[in-house]
């Protein structure tokens, strides 16, 4: 069974697709390929970072419930 990857594994990934086609030499259909797994890892990567911010973005109270976290955007000042 297949170990699902973690998000700098599939972020290296990713970059060496984009390394590979960034070179110019390859095949179009090799290059096609790359490019539509390359699409996949980016959709996986986007679903990931937003899961953690959603997690991230949840605040716990005393009693164990959770709450979302609202940002201030006048803490800045």
């Amino acid at each position: 069974m297949d170990k699902e990857k973690t998000f700098e594994e599939n972020l290296q990934d990713l970059q060496q697709i984009v390394a590979h086609l960034e070179q110019g030499d390859v095949p179009l259909e090799e290059a096609l390929k790359e490019f539509q797994k390359g699409v996949e890892l980016s959709n996986e990567l986007q679903s990931s970072l937003k899961d953690a911010e959603e997690t991230l973005a949840k605040v716990m109270k005393d009693n164990g419930d959770e709450d979302a976290f609202e940002v201030n955007d006048n803490d800045n000042e």
